[in-house]
């Protein structure tokens, strides 16, 4: 069989013109822009004057602003373990059951991401009103009314209870993926494995995860950049209550902008964002590659 021709490299630019203009027009032209507007101050498109570093010699000096880069860390962290992990222990899981059973969980635990993000917000407010939520009334039950508190209007348990939704809604986002890319592993590794003497654990620590630490890495990232510009849960939930507690930095770049009228500034937070996002990205590729590299010597031994 005579070997395939290769297009040109003009060909290949012609087919991936509308791909690279599209990623121009929706990330790299509006984070021009960002970063652009970041060095004015305004209130309309009207209004403009150059102001410099000023916005961000502000940003250093504004509380409410390491507050909430503090949540946002706080989340990416524990959506990490929470999403990212229970997604992959639940993938082991469902790999060695019937198929029939396995489409229909992960049937019912991706449904949640089918939901829009508002509706996942208001619905677990209800959840966790302390006077007529679900969790209130099961506590009530159980005889445990004095635990019953307004978890979602004090500071001091308000980041952990709002973390809940977000877990609950995009674990089955990172199984379908997970389990995607386990369906690749060959099965013979495996059996191997089991001639060896190695347990679902060490399958999973050493076999397991060094297969897929591509797939892995790439649910981290979506991770971190979905939760440092999480807006929809917060503000359905608490609106960055009570107080600046839950606030976090889309949700408070939202209010600068438009409620504040201080598009400058609200600029200026939103390019916070994309460079710790993107310090976080590297960090992660760092951290998994090394932690790959660590099983697969042990594995090795």
């Amino acid at each position: 069989m005579k070997d395939c021709i290769r297009p040109s490299k003009r060909t290949m630019l012609f087919y991936l013109l509308p791909g690279i203009a599209l990623y121009l027009f929706v990330f790299i032209l509006p984070a021009l822009m960002a970063i652009g507007l970041s060095l004015f101050k305004f209130s309309s498109i009207k209004n403009f004057t150059f102001i410099g570093l000023k916005n961000y010699m502000l940003l250093t000096r504004d509380t409410n602003v390491w507050l909430a880069l503090k949540n946002n860390l706080f989340l990416v962290a524990v959506s990490l373990v929470g999403q990212i992990g229970i997604a992959f222990l639940l993938a082991c899981l469902m790999t060695s059951r019937s198929a029939g059973l396995v489409n229909a969980f992960r049937t019912s635990i991706y449904f949640p991401v089918t939901l829009s993000a508002v509706v996942i917000g208001y619905v677990w407010k209800f959840v966790f009103d302390y006077n007529y939520g679900i969790l209130a009334e099961i506590l009530r039950a159980l005889g445990q009314a004095d635990a019953i508190q307004p978890w979602l209007a004090q500071s001091s348990t308000v980041m952990s209870f709002v973390c809940i939704p977000l877990i609950w809604q995009y674990v089955g986002f990172h199984l379908v993926i997970i389990m995607s890319a386990m369906t690749t592993i060959d099965k013979g590794v495996f059996e191997m494995a089991d001639i060896d003497g190695a347990n679902a654990l060490q399958r999973a620590r050493y076999i397991t995860f060094p297969l897929i630490r591509g797939t892995l890495i790439t649910c981290a990232m979506l991770c971190v950049s979905a939760n440092m510009k999480v807006f929809d849960h917060i503000m359905a939930m608490t609106n960055g209550g009570p107080g600046y507690a839950s606030n976090v930095l889309a949700l408070y770049a939202y209010n600068v902008s438009f409620k504040q009228t201080n598009m400058g500034y609200g600029s200026t937070i939103s390019v916070l964002i994309l460079v710790v996002t993107t310090i976080l990205f590297v960090l992660t590729s760092r951290l998994t590659s090394l932690g790959n590299g660590r099983a697969a010597g042990s594995l090795a031994g």
